[in-house]
């Protein structure tokens, strides 16, 4: 069975979030498997940035900030 492709967020908080994720999501594109990555943003949230990147397969061990949280969902369905 092949694998499910996997959506890999990382949250960030504080002054300094937006920048930190930046530095991250410009590593990704180096990984095996790597679709594509967003850096996301709130209005509503100041302090909150999270990158949304997408794998073709299992997302890889990514090294996280620290005080970064992370999860990892499997693509059920997409359109």
């Amino acid at each position: 069975m092949t694998p499910r492709p996997q959506v890999h967020y990382t949250e960030v908080r504080g002054d300094q979030a937006e920048d930190d994720l930046r530095s991250f999501l410009n590593a990704l594109p180096s990984q095996p498997g790597f679709l594509g990555a967003e850096l996301l943003v709130s209005p509503a949230q100041p302090g909150l940035a999270l990158v949304a990147s997408r794998w073709s397969g299992q997302a890889p061990p990514l090294p996280l900030l620290a005080g970064a949280r992370a999860w990892v969902f499997e693509v059920l369905e997409a359109r």
